[in-house]
């Protein structure tokens, strides 16, 4: 058994990362502004597309699926057995569904559908256990099993954003409440439901205690386990890096990343969000 990895840019993954794993492929979702369409990441800066914002319509949609079908047949060629492709959740993008429809095109080569629910580095942390689990010698069916795991018990991800009106216009507001909370400055903290589409976990008086909040509940999650933690933000690098701080007096850190959150993924938050993503730690 041969086994090989797709996702797609929602996972947030370095870009150095992805190009040393050769049982990796990641398929960019598309953007659109102007009239074109650009590969997240692959096409596209984060400083342009938060610009392009405020200044014109700007959408994204699933990646293309010449993409993914270019993707099976590199690892049928390189003699792959299996692939389990880990995408965006189904309730936030179309990607699962379209990808699916692909691989049910394909007979010759075992494909294994994982709708993460979630996305982000929640996203990339689940493909990077794939990747060790493959590494490790598991089973398909074992490798499953981490997944889950991972995404429904040793995993906790939050965001809050200045504003609701990105969420709004690209449709991903889900079960949060805005409007009311807006004009009252209340600030929601957002999770992925175990659904795959957001809910608010709590609210806060300012993002100042938005963050505390998300603080909290992390905290309250993992206690003195040593964990590994990815803060997302979208423009605010400064801001991101005093909340690190504060996450390693709160918790047992192991491991600490910084991102800027993927531009695909920053058009439907708006500049000013932040999200802390903790895992367990590996021992």
């Amino acid at each position: 058994m041969k086994i090989a990895v797709i996702t797609d840019s929602s996972s947030n993954l370095d870009m150095g990362y992805i190009k040393a794993q050769s049982n990796l492929e990641m398929t960019p979702l598309m953007i659109s502004y102007d009239g074109k369409f650009y590969r997240d990441l692959v096409e596209v800066d984060y400083e342009t597309v938060y610009k392009k914002l405020d200044e014109t319509k700007v959408t994204t949609s699933l990646p293309s699926l010449e993409d993914f079908e270019k993707a099976i047949n590199k690892f049928k060629k390189a003699g792959y057995t299996d692939i389990i492709v880990i995408t965006i959740s189904s309730g936030l993008s179309g990607t699962f569904n379209g990808f699916n429809n692909i691989a049910q095109e394909h007979d010759d080569i075992n494909i294994h559908m994982y709708d993460s629910k979630t996305l982000s580095m929640a996203l990339g942390y689940l493909v990077k256990k794939a990747i060790q689990s493959i590494e490790e010698g598991k089973s398909v069916s074992r490798i499953i099993a981490d997944l889950n795991q991972l995404r429904y018990e040793d995993s906790m991800a939050l965001f809050t954003v200045e504003t609701l009106k990105y969420l709004r216009q690209g449709g991903r507001i889900g079960k949060v409440e805005g409007t009311i909370g807006e004009l009252l400055r209340v600030k929601p903290v957002i999770y992925v439901s175990d659904e795959g589409v957001y809910e608010t976990l709590t609210k806060g008086f300012g993002i100042s205690r938005a963050l505390n909040s998300m603080r909290t509940a992390i905290k309250e999650k993992f206690h003195d386990q040593p964990v590994d933690v990815t803060i997302h933000y979208g423009t605010n690098l400064e801001k991101a890096e005093n909340l690190k701080t504060k996450i390693e007096f709160d918790l047992n850190v192991k491991g600490i990343d910084v991102i800027q959150l993927t531009p695909v993924l920053g058009i439907h938050t708006g500049p000013e969000m932040f999200a802390f993503v903790v895992k367990k730690a590996e021992k």
